[in-house]
């Protein structure tokens, strides 16, 4: 990997895997209760109880942990080109008005540490109006509670059968149709403070162009912890911060297998710029 001048590269105390991107190296404790992911879990829950408890948590739960970020990890953000990086991520909206993301958009970042969601939700100034797709199994940890609150829509595993996956994608079909906003991890497997960015896989580009929903590139990066971050966090994990590229449209007059593989090397290039990566370990997609 080539970075340039000035990309902070964090030292690498992990044996990452040299041959296979989508391995997972988390290893969470499962030990909650959930329901089955199968045809029957509410994919779809638009229910009253549902929105104004998820109105609330992104109001008393995703903006104190943004605050919390702040602290911990200097989380700071900008768009591509900003000469200044903020913690303001109403100015960051206001910013993105002048793009049309009238019917949502989709957010896609790499995958590389615990709060990485909380960290791009935060940056864009995500709404309760935002879904993510997100590993079944994540849900029996203790994350559960965050996880359900931000939009996490648990991922069909292939036991769920056919009948799950249908009714998985009427759930976004619908969710679409609101207008939602939907974030996504191409990477897959999270890889903590890992610095290339790993193949992508087709899921967000396929329902950038199913939905005609943009693509809005993020990359989180790091940079050293020096100073006074030094008290306020671990001393070996770096201080993070997102960069954000203008958006990707679909072409849905071109065919669909075309036009998703476009996207899905346009976004893996936008985001290695976004991140300083001149050459990167990985190819787009495998």
């Amino acid at each position: 990997m080539k970075v340039t001048e000035g990309t902070y590269v964090p030292p690498v105390t992990t044996d990452f895997p040299e041959d296979d991107p989508y391995v997972g190296l988390y290893q969470p404790v499962y030990d909650r209760d959930f329901p089955a992911v199968d045809a029957n879990y509410p994919y779809y829950d638009e229910s009253f109880k549902n929105r104004y408890r998820q109105f609330w948590a992104y109001i008393f739960i995703l903006r104190v942990l943004g605050v919390i970020l702040r602290i911990k990890y200097g989380l700071r953000w900008k768009m591509e080109g900003d000469k200044h990086w903020s913690r303001n991520s109403l100015i960051m909206r206001w910013r993105l008005h002048k793009y049309d993301l009238s019917r949502g958009a989709i957010t896609v970042s790499n995958h590389c540490y615990r709060h990485d969601a909380a960290s791009v939700l935060n940056a864009v100034h995500a709404s309760y109006h935002t879904r993510i797709p997100m590993f079944a199994p994540n849900f029996r940890t203790k994350d559960q509670y965050f996880l359900l609150r931000v939009g996490g829509i648990p991922i069909p595993e292939a036991d769920g059968g056919l009948s799950a996956m249908k009714a998985f994608n009427a759930a976004f079909d619908a969710y679409d149709k609101k207008g939602y906003w939907f974030h996504i991890f191409p990477e897959a497997k999270r890889w903590d403070w890992y610095k290339p960015l790993r193949p992508f896989q087709k899921g967000a580009f396929t329902m950038a162009y199913k939905y005609n929903k943009p693509i809005l590139p993020c990359a989180i990066t790091y940079r050293p912890r020096t100073g006074i971050w030094r008290l306020f966090g671990p001393k070996d994990e770096p201080l993070t911060q997102v960069t954000i590229g203008a958006p990707i449209y679909p072409d849905t007059t071109k065919p669909r297998a075309v036009e998703t593989e476009r996207l899905l090397k346009e976004t893996h290039q936008t985001i290695c710029r976004l991140a300083g990566i001149e050459q990167n370990t990985w190819p787009s997609s495998l």
